[in-house]
């Protein structure tokens, strides 16, 4: 069946991110509607949808030196074909050169674009003969071309971080938003302890390791997820290393009032609760309600109490709830997701410029409106998936401008000694991953109120 062609499942997959999809949500519908489908082919489908995502712009540079006319020019669904030839034939060994063109001009037969079979088929053959010819930047003579064709990354945000890092940096980090993230699983302490769980998981053929910095963390390094022993009894609960710290941070007690301002997946949630032994009463609020309905979901899994979910936008004062009721919040705002490009590729291609400085209004209305439910003396965690200026520190100055009630804290003060390479040098978290054991890159900075 036709369906059941990887090839045509990336291609399917594509045009939906195309078109305003999220990878990760289309490719996990696409192959849970083909259950049968064989574990080969899944790990193809899902190889070939990163692929191409991860490495367009690396694909571009090199289809346009064999492309009579600007990429810009070519039918989008021809240039997707493109691309997945491409990546096959510059990224992946193990598919033999021949078979790569000709699958991918027969996907296009099968498309009905038997019009574009020869632009295709000699555009392929061409890249096949001449891609040891291909001219790439240097990184010593021109770094930005490099990082923008090499490390595809786009030219607004290969300047950005040539700017924020330097040369060395840019380039580690771009390098490692090339490759999937590792996988990592948060234990639930509610249930089970970390050593008891990497037996349970040593059980079902997963080879895995306890996280460097996180105490409950377990990093798999290989196995199938799909399979893992544990999930449907909530013994675990999927989630990077960098965000399991930011509960940790927000260091909530036994008897807290604590509100998780922007909560779902709900992952966050979940751990305060396990880490206050289900002793707090938590109020997880999100804009969408079937995304609170995911946070209910997974408390129920992983038997979370004292979870109240509640869809409400924070870009209005929440009046259901009294000032000063709360002893912590912690506020994991929306924002760019620049530190999260190797979950979502499609996101290197998506944003502008000018979406960090709409993100960041967006968080500074959010802080705006939970500022008053803190109680003196209590403590507001704002973290952010990733590291623009626009987003982290103009977002904290201009917070502690309008707000002279909060006072900015070192983190780098209240945690292990082991944590501390993870703080810059005014306290805020800054993983990398490229320096931190391949967790995402995350940010989080600390309030208090004063007294």
């Amino acid at each position: 069946m036709i369906e059941q062609d990887p090839r045509t499942i990336a291609y399917e997959v594509l045009d939906r991110v195309q078109n305003g999809a999220f990878a990760d949500l289309a490719l996990d519908g696409a192959l849970e509607s083909l259950p049968g489908l064989d574990i080969r082919d899944r790990a193809l489908v899902t190889e070939l949808v990163y692929g191409v995502l991860r490495y367009r712009g690396r694909l571009d540079f090199a289809l346009q030196q064999l492309c009579s006319k600007p990429l810009a020019k070519v039918e989008p669904a021809v240039l997707s074909l493109l691309r997945l030839g491409c990546y096959q034939l510059l990224q992946l060994d193990r598919i033999p050169a021949h078979a790569a063109v000709f699958e991918t001009v027969e996907l296009a037969r099968r498309l009905n674009l038997q019009r574009a079979t020869g632009f295709i088929n000699g555009i392929l053959r061409a890249l096949v003969r001449q891609a040891s010819q291909l001219t790439w930047p240097e990184r010593e003579e021109d770094p930005l071309a490099y990082l923008e064709h090499v490390l595809s990354l786009p030219h607004w945000l290969a300047k950005q971080w040539l700017d924020d890092f330097g040369v060395e940096e840019a380039c580690a980090m771009a390098e490692a938003m090339l490759h999937p993230a590792p996988c990592f699983v948060r234990t639930n302490t509610l249930k089970i302890q970390r050593d008891a769980l990497l037996e349970t998981l040593a059980g079902c053929e997963c080879e895995a390791e306890v996280t460097r910095f996180a105490p409950e963390g377990i990093r798999i390094n290989q196995g199938v997820m799909r399979h893992l022993s544990g999930h449907a009894e909530g013994l675990f609960q999927m989630q990077d290393e960098a965000s399991m710290l930011i509960s940790h941070l927000l260091d909530p007690q036994p008897g807290d009032r604590i509100l998780d301002a922007c909560a779902a997946p709900g992952g966050k949630t979940t751990h305060m609760s396990a880490l206050t032994d289900n002793q707090a009463q938590i109020v997880a609020l999100d804009l969408h309600p079937q995304r609170v309905e995911l946070i209910t979901r997974g408390a129920v899994r992983l038997g979370c109490l004292g979870i109240e979910g509640r869809a409400w936008d924070l870009t209005r004062t929440p009046k259901f709830l009294e000032p000063e009721s709360f002893d912590r919040i912690l506020v994991d705002a929306p924002c760019s997701g620049l530190g999260v490009l190797r979950r979502n590729p499609e996101i290197r291609w998506r944003r502008k410029p000018g979406d960090l400085k709409e993100m960041a209004r967006l968080q500074r209305t959010i802080l705006h409106n939970v500022a008053p439910l803190l109680r003196s003396g209590g403590r507001l965690i704002y973290s952010l998936c990733t590291f623009s200026t626009e987003e982290t520190e103009d977002v904290i100055q201009a917070f502690l401008s309008e707000h002279p009630e909060f006072v900015r804290c070192d983190l780098r003060d209240q945690v292990p000694d082991a944590w501390r390479e993870l703080f810059d040098s005014a306290g805020a978290l800054r993983t990398l991953p490229q320096r931190h054991g391949g967790m995402d890159a995350f940010f989080a900075v600390a309030f208090q109120k004063r007294p």
